[in-house]
This record gives C-alpha cells, sequence and structure tokens, in this order.
C-alpha cells in the first residue's frame, strides 16, 4: 500500500459521510488560516505528509512551510501554515497532526539516541515493531531522526531468529537451509543471524554463511567479549531492551549496529496544534 493510498483510507475512516460539525457551523464559502503550533521540543517530522493529506482533501489548500522535516523545534515555533477553504483545512485537521504528532515522537526519541552515542561509530536501527499499514511512516520518522532503517519487512532480508534456529535445528542447519533456499528461489538476500549466548556466537562463526550476528540480551561483558570474537568478519547487532540510559554503554562495546524496538513501539507523541489565524 502507498502512502497515498493509506493517507485516503486514513480520511475516510475519519470523514466517513461528511464533517458535518464544520459543515453545520461554516459557511461553504468561508477562506481561512490556520498554523502549526509546536508545543513541545523536539524534532519535527511528517510535514510533507501532512502537505498530502491536505491536499488530498482539497487541492484548493494552499502551504506555506517554515521548517524542514528533520529540524530540531522548540515551544512557539510556526512549522508552517495552511490557507483555504476553512471547512477543509477543519476536515484535514486532525488526520494531518495525528500523522505529525506519531511521526515527531518517533523522530524526537530518534534523535536523542543519536545524540547519546555521538562520536561512536554505531549506527542506531529500528526494528519491524511498527503500527500495523504505518511502517513507512514510522521508518520515514526514525531517518528523519538520524537513525537508520533495519529491513523493512519479511521478504527484503533473511534475519534467522532464535525460534527458527530452534524449529530449524540448529544453528548450522537454519543457515544451510537459507541457501538451498535462496539458490533455488534465485534470491541473494542477506543473511543475518541471533545468538544468544558467546556459545551461539562460536557456532555461528565455526560454520559461517552470514553477514550479520545479532547479539541480542548479551552483559555488557559478553557484548565486548562477543564482539573481540567476531572481529571485523562479520557486523554485528546488539538488541534487547536498549534504553535511552544505556545505549551509550552498548555503543562502546564495539558494536556496528544497535536495534531499539521502542522508537516505534514505545513511543510518545510529539504535542503539535493546528491554530486558526484570525483575520
Amino acid at each position: 500500500m502507498t502512502i497515498d493510498e493509506i493517507i485516503t483510507k486514513a480520511l475516510r475512516e475519519d470523514i466517513g459521510e461528511g464533517d458535518h460539525t464544520s459543515l453545520s457551523t461554516i459557511p461553504t464559502t468561508a477562506l481561512g488560516k490556520a498554523r502549526l503550533l509546536v508545543k513541545e521540543n523536539g524534532v519535527l517530522a511528517g510535514v510533507d505528509i501532512a502537505r498530502k493529506v491536505f491536499s488530498q482533501t482539497d487541492d484548493r489548500i494552499v502551504m506555506e512551510q517554515y521548517i524542514e522535516d528533520g529540524s530540531r523545534i522548540k515551544i512557539g515555533d510556526i512549522a508552517f501554515e495552511v490557507s483555504g477553504p476553512s471547512i477543509s483545512l477543519l476536515t484535514a485537521e486532525r488526520t494531518a497532526l495525528n500523522f505529525m504528532q506519531r511521526m515527531s515522537g518517533i523522530a524526537t526519541q530518534t534523535r536523542l539516541m543519536v545524540d547519546a552515542i555521538e562520536g561512536l561509530p554505531a549506527q542506531i536501527l529500528d526494528t519491524r515493531k511498527t503500527t500495523p499499514l504505518l511502517r513507512e511512516f514510522e521508518k520515514m520518522a526514525v531517518r528523519l531522526g538520524g537513525g537508520y532503517n533495519h529491513r523493512f519487512g519479511l521478504y527484503d532480508m533473511i534475519l534467522i531468529k532464535d525460534n527458527h534456529v530452534d524449529f530449524a535445528g540448529g544453528i548450522a542447519k537454519a543457515i544451510t537451509a537459507c541457501h538451498e533456499y535462496m539458490r533455488h528461489k534465485g534470491l541473494q538476500l542477506k543473511i543475518e543471524i541471533e545468538t544468544r549466548n558467546l556459545d551461539e556466537v562460536s557456532q555461528v562463526l565455526a560454520h559461517g554463511g552470514v553477514q550479520r550476528i545479532m547479539l541480542d540480551n548479551f552483559s555488557f561483558e559478553n557484548l565486548r567479549e562477543a564482539v573481540t570474537m567476531i572481529g571485523t568478519n562479520y557486523e554485528t547487532e546488539a538488541s534487547g531492551g536498549i534504553t535511552l540510559q544505556t545505549i551509550r554503554q552498548y555503543a562502546e562495546c564495539g558494536v556496528n549496529f544497535i536495534s531499539v524496538g521502542a522508537l516505534t513501539h514505545h513511543i510518545n507523541s510529539l504535542d503539535l496544534s493546528l491554530k486558526a489565524v484570525k483575520p
């Protein structure tokens, strides 16, 4: 589903048979202007999505943008102004804000984590722990906050998790089966495998056949040891319960990547408001 299709469905969900409040209180000929007011410090994300929301609602709406997506914002900033038929501005308001507030919350949290590991080479990744059908928006917000996207879905990378290993009958069998599957299907995908302890890391190193090793819920001591064992032969990724308070310690262990599911599944929306400009 494309971004435009998602926006269409979101508007349909909200408007239904019509915005009866606006239609009953505002003359159909009325024109107006409104400002996107920032009410909380953070990182702005979703202006381009809001533009599409307003445009789909009424192509007569004009947006004048003052702050770019990905910019740091502070209380009192005006991100943009929209002008056009007053009813259309009110009808689009909540859908535009819903996208922007969540995206800005994700971008803000991502930027905090990026700042927390400043000076270290590790990259912060999101995960597939996203809101169904809103993954494109949420992963976009991570990028705007300075993070990077892990695989988008189940189809663009092989990630052998603990359950795959257990069902397959072990690490070597799981990796071998992946290569046989890709040869049969004519696929060329990167393979990452999750490990739960140093013994499993050793098993992966003995077998090979992957590009990245995930080190899940490792203590800092074991994480450092695992990174030393792996060296530069494979990419390394730390995961599991990583917070803003601990992320720098993980990065200092020398991993290439740190994946944080909470960037998209445990987030507070940023406080933004669309306010009418009185004539």
